[in-house]
């Protein structure tokens, strides 16, 4: 070597540093610099490459994986349960934010990370549209919505009897009337089509979680203080 290392260099190297970008909380400075890095890789290819076609389908495919690999993430791998505590995210800024709030991932990785981050940051805005969808689904549902309201009306009638004529205190009936129930209550979920609502719920408001987790820019969970003579 012709130069002693110095141990006071800025240097860093690019493993290290989007370690330490991950771990001190700016996913959003690693997202930036992936597109950043994927639109400098998609420039040199197409000055290089002779043929303008064979770059449009080699960025085509490229999408297509991408996109194909958020059907194998596992959007709830790092979800817990104090993600749902807290205020909600606002749903005009933070959420839905604005046209250049949101981008293609130029790779599986890159979408992976958002996704994680964004399900993460606006689980309980997830959770309410899975309860809007749930409801306008029982709402063109109006027999699932009966047999719904069925069910309720039964275990509150159940909890009624079982509270005036005191059924706890003969364990023996009172489980056999809890395993009437249950039953009662199955029968009128699967005769209801309730699954059916459920389903179609569930997956509508998957598939827009997925699309909105992948495609939404990482921004600054907390936006920078400003001092006072700055």
């Amino acid at each position: 070597m012709v130069f002693s290392s110095n141990p006071l260099a800025l240097s860093v190297p690019e493993p290290a540093f989007e370690s330490w970008l991950r771990d001190s909380g700016y996913l959003e400075i690693l997202d930036q610099r992936t597109s950043t890095a994927a639109a400098a890789s998609t420039t040199t290819n197409s000055e290089t490459t002779p043929i303008p076609a064979t770059g449009f389908f080699v960025s085509f495919f490229s999408h297509v994986v991408t996109f194909l690999s958020l059907f194998t993430i596992n959007p709830f791998a790092k979800l817990t349960a104090d993600d749902f505590v807290g205020n909600t995210p606002s749903w005009s800024h933070s959420f839905v934010g604005f046209c250049d709030s949101y981008s293609l991932p130029s790779s599986p990785s890159q979408a992976r990370l958002r996704v994680h981050e964004n399900i993460k940051r606006y689980a309980r805005n997830y959770a309410y549209l899975f309860i809007l969808f749930f409801a306008c689904t029982l709402y063109k549902m109006p027999v699932a919505l009966v047999g719904l309201i069925s069910c309720l009306a039964l275990w509150d009638l159940f909890k009624f009897c079982s509270d005036k004529w005191g059924w706890n205190q003969y364990t023996i009936v009172h489980q056999c009337l809890v395993r009437i129930a249950q039953c009662a209550t199955a029968v009128i979920l699967i005769f209801s089509n309730v699954q059916m609502a459920l389903f179609c719920a569930l997956s509508v408001s998957y598939g827009a979680m997925i699309m909105h987790a992948a495609f939404r820019k990482l921004t600054p969970s907390k936006q920078p203080s400003r001092g006072r003579g700055r």
